[in-house]
Formats: structure tokens, sequence, C-alpha cells
């Protein structure tokens, strides 16, 4: 765990981090493309700020998740804010392929949810040692605590609003598809890492990186067709 924890902090540096600085300074520019790319970078660090803090045990960047963590939840509030629905709204193509890309997340969902599911449920039958912590060292699993509360009913709200063409569908889809991206690329450099970290370990194998790499790809093709239908000009 502590190899994949080095992964997953790895691809923030080297890649969460660049993609955060370059979409805000495209913002600042007045590109709506960019805005979009900021809120997914910033979904992306709040999701693994989350892991950080509950997934470690407490040391001295304890400070750093915890600001990490802030500045997320705080910078998703200011860009939101920044962003003239009506406007965005207007601005993409009567091309956009809407409902596929709806459909594309709520498989996403519907994978994602019984997969955690599946190891919750089993889990209640043996809540004193379920299978799903073996190997990991935790008293339970942030990455199920946030995605089944948070993450996974988002992306399903989204993916319906985007269906039937309101705009809060629009932009958290975008955000959504952009993070995911990026943490698909992530998971699979912390199976990596941590498969090298010990590679008698149950919960992360250098095998199954090939596959998350597989599914970041597979995501920018809806990135790629939402972003071509939205014009960086107000159509209105």
């Amino acid at each position: 765990m502590n190899g994949s924890a080095r992964g997953t902090a790895l691809v923030m540096l080297v890649g969460g981090l660049p993609l955060l600085g370059i979409s805000m300074y495209l913002s600042s520019r007045g590109s709506i493309r960019a805005r979009v790319a900021w809120l997914g970078a910033v979904a992306y660090f709040l999701y693994n700020s989350v892991m950080f803090i509950l997934g470690t045990p407490f040391n001295e960047l304890y400070l750093v998740y915890e600001a990490m963590a802030c500045l997320s939840i705080w910078s998703t509030v200011l860009v939101i804010r920044t962003i003239d629905l009506d406007s965005f709204r207007g601005r993409f193509s009567n091309a956009l392929p809407a409902r596929a890309i709806a459909v594309y997340m709520l498989v996403i969902v519907a994978l994602n949810s019984f997969v955690w599911l599946s190891g919750v449920i089993q889990g209640l039958f043996n809540a004193s040692n379920p299978a799903f912590l073996k190997g990991t060292g935790l008293t339970n699993l942030p990455t199920y605590d946030q995605d089944l509360a948070f993450w996974l009913p988002l992306a399903a709200i989204a993916a319906i609003w985007m269906w039937r063409g309101q705009v809060w569908g629009q932009l958290i889809t975008g955000a959504m598809l952009v993070y995911w991206i990026v943490e698909g690329v992530g998971v699979a450099v912390d199976q990596w890492m941590g498969g090298a970290a010990d590679p008698t370990s149950t919960v992360a194998s250098a095998a199954m990186s090939p596959v998350f790499l597989a599914i970041a790809v597979i995501g920018l093709v809806p990135l790629f067709f939402y972003m071509r239908n939205l014009d960086e000009r107000d159509r209105q």
C-alpha cells in the first residue's frame, strides 16, 4: 500500500500539477475548455487528498493533505462561480453526442458500483474481517467510502442531466471525464508501484496497470467529442 500511495503521488506531481497549472493559465486567457479541465483537475486532487488523509497513517505530510483537500473544495466553488451557465449552455454544438457520453458515464458508474457493492455486501457477512480489507492494513477503505457516498452518485446524476440537455450535467460531465482519465493513469501507476513494492500483494498488481491505462485511453474518446463540440466563443 505504501508503494501504491507513492505511485499516486508521482502521478499527481508529474501529471496532476501540470494539468492544474496549464488549465488555470489558459482559463485566465479566457478558455472555457480549460475551465472545465480545471474543475476536473481539482476533482482529481480532492479525491486523492481524501485517500491520503484516510488511507495512510498519520505522518509529517498530514497538513499538506488537509490543505490539498481544502484548496480543492474552495477552488471548485470559486471556479464554478466564474462560469456563466447560460452562456456555457450556448457554447455546445448541436453535434455534441450528449446521450452517447451520458451512456458511457452510466456504464462506468454501474460497473464501479457493482464491484464496490459486491465487496461491501460480502464483507457484511464477516464484518470483523472483510475480504476487501485483507492485505491493505486499513480498517476501512476510503475508495468505497467516497465513491459510494459522493462520486458515483454525482456522476450518475450528471449523466442523467447530460442526457436531458441540462447545463449542470454538461459542466459536471466534462469535469468528470477529465478527472477519470487522470485517475485511470494514477491507478495504473499505483498498481505497478504497489506490486513492485510487494510482489505477493493481493491488492496491487502490475498486471492490472495495462487495464487501467486502457480505461484511461478509452476515456479520451468521449472527452474528445465533448471538447470538440464546446466552442470557445459564445454561440448565443
